[in-house]
């Protein structure tokens, strides 16, 4: 199975690997609009200004320009260990072992703005830049949407096995997945004490993050929906077919006195 994550804006500094080298990155397909959307972000930031622009960038946040002007000789890091913020924050790569890390490496990819998919180990550099950003694109592409979706959901259709789609609207049109079973959607919702359900705001983040982390502690090896909706019953999570008539997946988390949140140190029922 693949399970694919948003990224976050905010990043680790620094890294111990070397830099960056698309050859050595996971979906090759998608290299050559990643070479084109690195070079335009690279030459974006020599002009301070308009960066600070185009990125949407506050006071407090110039030097992100500095970061994206290293890009090329910026030291890389695991993408899992890169991204930080409460989903990352919920998943915690820190704590893998070196086993999970061979399952997060086969089983997880990042849908990065400025590379496309990458993989949970795919050495990647500090950056800054959002699924909304606007980049002076060669083909006329005014936006990373257009930019990306065709060859994302190229990427994502080559695959026959089990997507598990945790990223955000705006991520998940970067790279669509493709119409068949087996491609989900997941949407987090609250069921309150009355039982009520509801959407889930901040805290969806953070209920991802632990479903990612105990996919990956359980093997992420489910061939099938069924097998993964039956892994999810045994262990107590509530996951479930949204029956709407498409193909998106419900987790619903318990919440305690208006906080979700309360219990969510275990999304277990």
């Amino acid at each position: 199975m693949l399970i694919l994550l948003p990224p976050s804006e905010t990043k680790r500094d620094g890294g111990a690997g070397s830099p960056l080298a698309l050859d050595r990155l996971s979906f090759p397909s998608l290299h050559p609009v990643r070479r084109e959307v690195v070079e335009a972000v690279v030459e974006l930031a020599s002009d301070h200004e308009a960066a600070v622009r185009a990125l949407k960038l506050g006071p407090k946040q110039a030097g992100e320009v500095e970061r994206n002007r290293a890009i090329p000789s910026a030291p890389t890091m695991r993408a899992l260990e890169r991204y930080t913020g409460v989903l990352y924050d919920a998943l915690d790569a820190a704590s893998l072992s070196e086993a999970e890390w061979e399952v997060a490496s086969r089983s997880v990819a990042v849908q990065s703005a400025l590379l496309g998919l990458v993989g949970a180990a795919d050495p990647v550099p500090a950056y800054r830049l959002s699924f909304d950003s606007r980049l002076s694109l060669k083909r006329g592409a005014a936006s990373l949407k257009r930019r990306w979706s065709v060859a994302g959901a190229a990427a994502l259709r080559d695959r026959d096995d089990l997507l598990l789609d945790l990223r955000s609207e705006g991520y998940a049109a970067l790279a669509p997945l493709p119409d068949r079973d087996g491609a989900h959607y997941v949407r987090v919702l609250a069921r309150d004490e009355s039982g009520e359900v509801r959407a889930l705001n901040h805290f969806n983040k953070q209920a991802k993050g632990l479903l990612a982390r105990a996919l990956i502690e359980g093997g992420a090896a489910f061939g099938s929906t069924d097998e993964l909706l039956g892994w999810a019953a045994g262990e107590g999570y509530e996951l479930r077919p949204a029956g709407d008539g498409s193909r998106d997946l419900q987790l619903i988390v318990p919440e305690v006195r208006g906080v979700p949140g309360s219990l969510m140190a275990s999304l277990r029922a």
